[in-house]
């Protein structure tokens, strides 16, 4: 058997199980409950699991390559990945009956690198620390140094790309061409690009320099998001948002065209993490009045992601279409949930350290999701668990499954 036919015969056989998996019809009925859940309107918590650990992962060695071909071992990875977590830790996923295929879309971005150290806890861990250096002193230095994003899109190798996933699944499982799925924050490349510490204390020092940076690259992605729509590349029909089930009544919007969706007929997800340690009136001028033009253009908002907004919602709730408001292991959740009321989704975010710990406490972690659910209750908050941003399991890959049985259990009483 040849290198080529032996990769297709095992990509061939992993998609043939998810396709079975994608069949079944508790995928609809998953789907079914996220609507509810997105339409303000649940019958239950929704619980998911996302950033997972992989290399921590690899149980009985499901997670083991045996592809050569690079482009097959994508392919493989994400299908080995989907299996696993079908097996051990699926919760509400929703396994979709189709391959993604995607574009050829190329993001030449700001045009800037970043200069920064790195260290990892051992060899195989993609969780990595990160020191950045600051790039930036002056007015000057924004305006030389951050370009506006040129969108271009490949259309022979998109071609390409369908034919040779046409060449390997065909017959087994659908293919869809996946377009751009925008990436849109202002202050988590500026904490690449000038350090966390750089960029706060900009913000005390230098904030004509930073305010011609946030301008700068909200220019800039409102330039992008002009080009992704004229070239019909932006995506469409999202399963997910950041982490969380994106399934909406809400979406797309009246006149959808496929062939050129627009921001309108999607999600998009807005967060600035470093301004956990700012007020709420620097938050709203360096934050939300420089996004509030792009707010606009998207159909749905999901708003925050590791920041603490329990005590900045007057102004997240400024933000047009918002309609999940992450609140993460550092909210004060009573604080959060009398806020966000019955008006937007609860993303709650529990903590993973939970699981990182040299002991896995399974009280512990029912004792919190019971807390959560009952601060929701409460309040009349429609409620989703989003377990994410997992580093480490301490080497213990069936921590995960024990943490979603748990939720699992609290969700559904």
């Amino acid at each position: 058997m040849s290198k080529n036919e032996k990769d297709r015969t095992i990509l061939r056989e992993l998609a043939a199980k998810v396709a079975e998996i994608a069949a079944l019809p508790v995928q609809e009925e998953k789907r079914k409950l996220w609507r509810k859940l997105n339409s303000l309107k649940p019958e239950r918590p929704m619980v998911t699991i996302d950033q997972v650990c992989w290399s921590e992962m690899n149980i009985d060695d499901k997670l083991t390559l045996r592809c050569e071909d690079k482009e097959c071992r994508a392919y493989e990875q994400a299908l080995r990945r989907t299996l696993l977590q079908w097996e051990y830790f699926p919760m509400d996923m929703v396994v979709e009956p189709f391959i993604k295929v995607n574009k050829a879309v190329h993001n030449t971005a700001f045009g800037m690198t970043v200069e920064e150290h790195t260290l990892a806890t051992f060899e195989s861990n993609e969780v990595l620390s990160h020191k950045f250096e600051n790039q930036f002193n002056t007015i000057d230095d924004v305006m030389e140094k951050i370009k506006m994003p040129v969108i271009t899109h490949d259309v022979a190798e998109t071609k390409r790309r369908m034919e040779f996933a046409s060449s390997i699944f065909d017959g087994v499982i659908p293919l869809r061409e996946e377009g751009y799925d925008p990436y849109i924050s202002i202050w988590d490349p500026i904490a690449t690009w000038m350090s966390v510490e750089g960029a706060l204390y900009g913000l005390v020092d230098k904030p004509e320099m930073m305010h011609a940076m946030s301008k700068r690259i909200a220019d800039g992605y409102m330039i992008m998001l002009d080009q992704l729509e004229e070239q019909g590349v932006l995506c469409h029909s999202q399963a997910l948002i950041h982490c969380t089930g994106a399934f909406t009544d809400d979406l797309p919007a009246p006149d959808f065209n496929p062939a050129k969706p627009r921001a309108k007929d999607i999600w998009m997800f807005g967060l600035a993490q470093m301004f956990a340690t700012v007020s709420p009136a620097m938050f709203e001028e360096y934050e939300i009045d420089y996004m509030m033009p792009i707010f606009k253009r998207f159909g749905l908002v999901y708003y925050g992601c590791c920041d603490p907004l329990d005590g900045k919602m007057k102004e997240v709730k400024k933000i047009p279409n918002v309609r999940k408001i992450s609140m993460s292991p550092w909210a004060k959740k009573e604080r959060g949930a009398e806020e966000i009321g019955k008006d937007f989704v609860f993303s709650n975010k529990p903590n993973p350290a939970f699981i990182a710990v040299t002991s896995f406490d399974g009280d512990h972690v029912r004792k919190d999701l019971e807390t959560t659910r009952e601060i929701c209750k409460r309040n009349g908050c429609p409620l989703e668990f989003i377990f994410k941003d997992i580093s480490t399991v301490q080497n213990e890959p069936m921590r995960l499954k024990q943490w979603a049985d748990i939720a699992m259990e609290v969700a559904s009483r």
